[in-house]
């Protein structure tokens, strides 16, 4: 069983190796070896766990005994964007990211954010899709110099929203 906690400044270095282990232990079924390694190589160049966590309202999974070993852990930065999703290899599909996203929108949903946005990858797009995000286009972007095929999401939060996605669906 496990529990979430808000994620704490002091807990980037843990954050920065759950990225890593979530990359490279469950993208080789869906990315080349230089798009991991680029994967892999831009979280620890590009600032951007930090900031998000820095700035962002986040979300980690814990083992209910071990609250400073996370398991998961979503950050959403600003407060309308999934900035970060991610799980462990040995944790994955045992529904971690479901309860963190579940909660993520839920916190957004109270804060008075009409939509949330992201942008997906291949591993996180079906869940995404199960869990009522639309994709509103794919795009292709570089990471360190290589390819990445990705998805713009968005999930209505409000009732407003939500009869309108129908009325264009």
């Amino acid at each position: 069983m496990n529990r979430l906690r808000i994620l704490r400044p002091s807990d980037l270095e843990q954050l920065l190796l759950l990225y890593r282990d979530a990359v490279v232990s469950q993208a080789v079924r869906l990315y080349s070896p230089a798009q991991i390694a680029a994967w892999v190589e831009h979280a620890s160049r590009s600032n951007g766990v930090a900031i998000a966590l820095q700035q962002g309202y986040g979300l980690g999974s814990h083992p209910v005994d071990q609250p400073n070993e996370l398991e998961a852990f979503g950050i959403l930065e600003p407060a309308d964007r999934l900035s970060l999703l991610y799980c462990r290899g040995v944790a994955s599909r045992r529904g971690l990211a479901s309860t963190i996203l579940e909660q993520l929108e839920a916190h957004a949903r109270r804060h008075g954010v009409p939509q949330l946005r992201t942008e997906a990858s291949q591993l996180s797009r079906p869940l995404l899709l199960r869990r009522g995000w639309q994709v509103e286009a794919a795009e292709t972007v570089q990471l360190q110099g290589v390819s990445f095929e990705r998805w713009r999401m968005i999930k209505p939060l409000t009732t407003a929203h939500l009869g309108a996605a129908a009325a264009r669906g």
